[in-house]
């Protein structure tokens, strides 16, 4: 009876190895891919990624149109509780 075990013709027990050096390579080229290239973009959940808003995210709209002086400070509060409810933002969070 042939087995993997066999080292007399038969594959023999390395082959057992090929699915582990596979797995290891699409994890290595997963791992790879999240620290690099998936990283670096953005999503709409990353525009605060350190606490403050950056770009066209609706908080530093909101931020921009109170400094220019297009809303007053009981709008901007208002507005701004509200997309903290919707953007998840932690009170815990820069101010």
């Amino acid at each position: 009876m042939q087995t993997l075990a066999n080292w007399h013709g038969g594959p023999g027990p390395w082959i057992l190895f090929f699915p582990l050096i596979w797995a290891a390579v699409v994890v290595g080229a997963v791992t790879l891919l999240r620290r690099t290239v998936w990283r670096s973009r953005g999503g709409p959940w990353r525009a605060m990624a350190d606490g403050r808003p950056t770009g066209d995210s609706p908080i530093a709209v909101l931020g921009r149109r109170f400094a220019s002086g297009e809303i007053d400070e009981d709008e901007y509060w208002r507005r701004l509780s509200v997309l903290d409810e919707q953007f998840g933002r932690t009170k815990g969070g820069a101010a």
